[in-house]
């Protein structure tokens, strides 16, 4: 059970929908930050997206009398927690801008099977072989959607799983990061790894900046706002019901990136990504559910 948490079942039936909101704003974001990419270079895409969000961020930490500069941001754990955000942030943004949406959206997924691994490994945690099992055949089931061995391997492939490790990277070192840094304060931090990543890519993608046209400021603004929202709901989801109960929805964000792919991009989903991506689901909620019983 949550401390400080209700958990009667129309508390965790908001906190669920508020969960899936989250998700269905993520996917929304990741869709919109594609297209810009179209137009735009990644650099520059990560930096107006970092800019935004760390600008409203500081906004909010402000409106609540926070502090932006603490000296625990610079404690180590924050200082691993930035390195993860720029490796996950610049990854996935170059998976989701050069590979499938789908494929992308569903390798991210595997992120929690990576957390809970980390967890027994960094501190301590008791993972039983069900869970461990269960993790395996999560990771079996990237394997199956990457196709390392297949004639449609690509590199670029990987682009999706090294900002998944990222993303759980940040999320290991979240759970050390100092007590005194709100969750706003994390965000803000957050997001302005997102602008030092731009600015470490630059030099690799060598392309010039480009002008801002109506769609891709509209696509940017857009991406920034829905990002903000994203997280917003997210806290609230988690805060509002049982972890146990809430995070199962975390899932719903295959079917909108999905169905984004499909809908907007024209991407199609064969068998194999379907059987990777029911894998990689399936050790998930197991885990979820072996973790509510121990």
């Amino acid at each position: 059970m949550t401390p400080h948490i209700q958990t009667d079942p129309r508390s965790n039936l908001i906190g669920s929908a508020w969960m899936v909101a989250a998700m269905a704003l993520f996917a929304l974001e990741d869709a919109l930050l594609k297209g810009a990419s179209v137009s735009l270079p990644i650099w520059q895409v990560l930096i107006l997206f970092g800019a935004g969000g760390a600008a409203i961020f500081a906004c909010v930490v402000t409106a609540r009398g926070g502090r932006l500069f603490h000296p625990d941001v610079l404690s180590r754990p924050m200082k691993i927690r930035v390195l993860f955000e720029i490796l996950g942030r610049m990854f996935y943004l170059l998976a989701i801008a050069l590979t499938p949406l789908s494929a992308a959206t569903v390798i991210l997924q595997a992120t929690p099977l990576v957390v809970v691994a980390g967890a027994a490994l960094i501190f301590g945690e008791t993972v039983g072989w069900r869970r461990w099992s269960a993790i395996m055949i999560g990771l079996l089931g990237v394997v199956i959607i990457i196709r390392p061995t297949g004639d449609s391997f690509s590199m670029l492939s990987l682009l999706a799983v090294l900002g998944m490790l990222g993303f759980a990277g940040r999320d290991l070192a979240s759970r050390a990061a100092p007590a005194t840094l709100g969750t706003d304060v994390l965000g803000f931090y957050g997001f302005l790894a997102i602008i030092v990543a731009g600015l470490a890519y630059q030099p690799l993608e060598g392309t010039p900046m480009v002008a801002l046209s109506a769609v891709s400021s509209v696509q940017i603004a857009a991406a920034v706002t829905l990002g903000t929202m994203a997280y917003a709901s997210l806290m609230k989801a988690m805060r509002t019901g049982e972890v146990s109960a809430v995070t199962p929805f975390r899932y719903s964000r295959l079917l909108f990136g999905i169905g984004l792919g499909v809908f907007l991009f024209g991407e199609q989903l064969d068998r194999t990504m379907w059987i990777g991506c029911a894998l990689i689901v399936a050790s998930g909620l197991y885990i979820l559910w072996r973790g509510r019983k121990a």
